[in-house]
């Protein structure tokens, strides 16, 4: 005789294919039972906690899966959770990976998405993790490092097109300044060529009259004045074939671009700033920073892709988030040893971590550990990606290690104090 535990057949699986403004919501039980058809709902308020006095009604033994979609889940699993519901928020691609079987038809819509979703949440529902939402300023935190990213990308295209433009009436400007860029976003040489934006605006003028005026522009701009830099910049001004003439179209070609590379620049650093601000807010920070070839910044973006540590139960689990994590190959006799890495996560963290590897690259710290494990990669001959993501990958698991133990310390409970005698 086989006995079934009843507690399967009361199991209730809410599949939810998440979109923009609504979602397709199906209900399923062992066996195949359908409770409820895929239905749509709106995400304002009164429909959604109509949805959740829905879920609530029946019983505990219930679990909702959505799956990561930007920020359109969100709404709706911080709604569902904050009413007691079991939410599991699930990578895309772990469910596009799953097959329900039984046809070999593509269907692609969301009243088929949304019971693939409830499927795929009986057939894993022991190895579901529950959502827990982020709180406000790591959410702030992942924002402001996400709209950096973007800002940085206009930030260098900017850059890139000033340059073009200034090598028609000035080759090179944009070297004869080595000032580091100023804490409110402002670099030297774009605030030099809004001013002076041909070089016949230094040429055509005695030596004396540009240093003179160069003075000048240092004062007012909170520069340093050197007599010696003018010389030099009247010297560079001198013999230039330019392809562009001296009037009022080409100087309003390049002030503008400059200007415009200016207020990027400044919003950049007005971001970066606050970044920083949350990044402090948060009790891992001092620990981050203190990592060797991690700034400010980079820590900040660390952290913001990161997220909590306390998410990720192995080292591993965030190797794998950071998609540096090498895929697994092997069939029957065959076992290859040298695979590409996944990929399949964050492509924000990569880039974060490529930095910091690179940091570690210029400066060849021999005795830390990371650049040891890169260096010995390097000296075996293996390729410059491969090297550099298994540098990642140990970088990754000693953050893992040092923040872990931050946090532990955090949650450890204070010893309670001596009482007096």
């Amino acid at each position: 005789m086989i006995f079934i535990n009843q507690e399967v057949f009361q199991m209730n699986a809410v599949g939810i294919d998440v979109s923009k403004g609504k979602s397709t919501v199906a209900i399923l039980r062992p066996m195949g039972e359908i409770v409820q058809t895929p239905v749509d709902v709106l995400h304002d308020a009164v429909s959604l906690e109509r949805l959740a006095y829905q879920i609530l009604a029946l019983g505990e033994n219930t679990r909702v899966v959505m799956e990561a979609t930007g920020r359109y889940h969100e709404p709706v699993a911080q709604e569902l959770h904050e009413h007691g519901i079991y939410v599991s928020v699930i990578n895309p691609l772990a469910i596009h990976g799953y097959c329900t079987g039984g046809t070999v038809r593509k269907v692609k819509n969301d009243q088929k998405d949304s019971l693939k979703i409830a499927k795929f949440t009986l057939d894993h529902w022991t190895e579901l993790r529950e959502y827990t939402p982020m709180d406000s300023v790591r959410q702030q935190l992942k924002i402001f490092s996400r709209q950096y990213n973007l800002y940085m990308k206009s930030s260098v295209a900017l850059q890139s097109n000033l340059i073009s433009l200034t090598d028609k009436v000035f080759p090179g400007v944009n070297e004869l300044f080595s000032s580091p860029e100023r804490a409110d976003g402002h670099q030297k040489w774009v605030d030099f060529v809004t001013t002076f934006w041909h070089c016949e605006c230094i040429s055509w003028a005695s030596e004396k009259a540009f240093t003179e005026r160069y003075q000048k522009w240092c004062k007012r701009m909170g520069y340093n004045f050197s007599s010696a830099k003018a010389s030099d910049i009247y010297i560079e001004s001198l013999g230039h074939i330019v392809t562009l003439p001296k009037n009022n179209n080409t100087k309003l070609l390049i002030q503008t671009a400059a200007k415009e590379l200016t207020a990027m620049n400044e919003l950049l650093a007005a971001v970066r700033a606050e970044m920083v601000r949350l990044a402090r807010e948060l009790p891992e920070f001092e620990t981050v920073h203190a990592m060797y070839g991690v700034g400010e910044t980079t820590a900040a973006q660390l952290m913001a892709e990161i997220g909590d540590i306390r998410n990720y139960p192995r080292r591993s689990s965030l190797v794998g988030f950071a998609g540096i994590d090498p895929e697994i190959d092997q069939s029957g006799k065959k076992d290859s040893k040298s695979n590409p890495s996944t990929k399949r996560g964050s492509p924000h963290l990569r880039k974060t971590l490529f930095q910091i590897m690179t940091i570690y690259l210029r400066l060849s710290p021999a005795d830390e550990a990371v650049y040891q494990f890169l260096d010995k990669k390097r000296a075996e001959g293996k390729p410059y990606y491969v090297y550099m993501t298994a540098g990642a990958n140990k970088f990754l698991r000693i953050y893992y290690a040092r923040v872990k133990e931050c946090m532990a310390k955090l949650d450890a409970p204070a010893e309670a104090a001596p009482e007096d005698n």
